[in-house]
């Protein structure tokens, strides 16, 4: 895609388009399992926390719990994750990644970081050079929006019901 009024546009505007346009195409070129992005965003999430009950999963992903229910359903109906119920809880139930599920998973990691690794390729040397210098920013950025959804530090993470 080409931004011809670019240097015209807020600085911010341009950010948000560009993180919009690349985010569209590393989602279709990713496509592994026939799972939806959301599906692949709770996958990401189960692979990066492990398990989780179904609130906390709902809330990390901003969707409600019934939402949530049904697309945990339909990935433990894939085989992508199961429900495991906790030695210190037996009323609670988690979800976790399956062996299938993680490998799903790291197959759309792996899709997606070898076509961007072929854009970046395709890139001047100086503007390689400068997408890896705002690497740490940018990580910084993610780190505090984290931060900012986090749930308060008082939550009883472990001790909730389903």
């Amino acid at each position: 895609m080409n931004f011809p009024e670019a240097t015209h546009r807020d600085p911010v505007e341009r950010f948000s388009r560009v993180i919009e346009q690349l985010t569209r195409r590393l989602r279709s070129v990713a496509a592994v399992g026939g799972i939806s992005p959301s599906a692949a965003s709770a996958l990401a999430r189960l692979e990066a926390e492990g398990p989780l009950r179904i609130t906390e999963l709902a809330r990390a992903e901003g969707v409600s719990q019934p939402a949530m229910t049904q697309l945990v359903g339909r990935l433990e109906s894939d085989g992508l994750v199961a429900r495991e119920t906790p030695d210190d809880d037996r009323r609670s139930v988690l979800v976790a990644s399956t062996p299938r599920g993680r490998e799903v998973f790291s197959q759309r990691r792996k899709r997606r970081d070898a076509h961007l690794r072929e854009l970046l390729e395709t890139l001047e040397p100086t503007d390689r050079a400068a997408i890896e210098a705002a690497l740490p920013a940018l990580e910084r950025l993610v780190s505090a929006a984290a931060q900012e959804a986090a749930p308060p530090q008082n939550s009883q993470r472990g001790t909730a019901k389903r």
